[in-house]
């Protein structure tokens, strides 16, 4: 009540509100009036680059190999609620179909530019994505255009299938990257033994790389030289620089900053 201007405001009691937890695990610290961290253990995959929020559904492979392209007469009404692994590409009329089925998540090797402006009705700019008000969650793995899955981020979604998974779209490619996921929750005794000789995060001789820059945007390759010295490049910059194998045998000199590690 307020006795300078006679106005009486009445509240009703607060409601609670239910936040998605996102991943299955084990809440290990509570922010006060905040939130909360989980702890889990499994595997993720990330992609290069996705439009859609956080999602969940069982991991559901449509196609027969990583080549393949992933189109409407793959889908059927039994994928309801799943993350449907595609191929090499998709269509508008593919993505139509998904959502017409109600899947959860779409991931596939790439597709192109063009299909996001269909999706959403605009061009899409460089902020982080994720946000968008669409019905599934879409991820590329590899980069714009036909591009195959690659072999090992197919047969690991392969060995998946059947589990439940957390998928998000969200991604920034500047600073403070950010990639879309897929995070598979297991049991302890799911994970295989690891080489212990190998170094995680560390960058070495027959490491595997994506590169993230152009021309090359989105090629898988292995490391197979790392001079010590700077090398002036294009731009008559001196960089600390690489020299790549990718798929089809070529071999490039690039950049450090020009690519990510994969960790296997």
């Amino acid at each position: 009540i307020s006795s300078v201007t006679g106005q009486v405001m009445l509240r009703e009691p607060p409601t609670p509100i239910e936040v998605f937890a996102y991943i299955q695990g084990t809440v290990e610290e509570v922010y006060p009036k905040e939130g909360v961290l989980i702890e889990t253990q499994g595997a993720m995959i990330q992609g290069i680059f996705g439009i859609g929020g956080e999602r969940t559904g069982e991991i559901c492979v449509a196609v027969e190999s990583p080549e393949e392209e992933l189109l409407p007469d793959h889908l059927t009404e039994g994928m309801k609620k799943k993350v449907v692994i595609g191929g090499s590409y998709l269509t508008y009329e593919t993505y139509e179909k998904a959502v017409e089925i109600g899947v959860s998540a779409l991931v596939v090797g790439g597709f192109d530019d063009h299909l996001l402006s269909q999706i959403l009705g605009y061009d899409i700019g460089v902020a982080i994505t994720g946000a968008e008000d669409i019905p599934l969650t879409l991820i590329m793995t590899e980069g714009f255009g036909r591009i195959a899955m690659a072999n090992k981020t197919f047969a690991l979604l392969k060995e998946l299938e059947g589990k439940r998974a957390s998928v998000s779209g969200a991604t920034q490619i500047r600073a403070g990257v950010m990639r879309p996921e897929i995070i598979v929750p297991l049991s302890s005794s799911s994970f295989r033994e690891k080489d212990q000789s190998h170094t995680e995060g560390t960058l070495a001789i027959g490491s595997l790389v994506r590169v993230i820059r152009n021309p090359y945007f989105g090629e898988i390759g292995e490391v197979v030289e790392l001079p010590i010295e700077p090398r002036q490049i294009e731009t008559e910059a001196k960089v600390r620089v690489m020299k790549v194998k990718l798929k089809n045998g070529e071999e490039i000199t690039l950049p450090r900053a020009n690519v990510e590690l994969i960790e296997e």
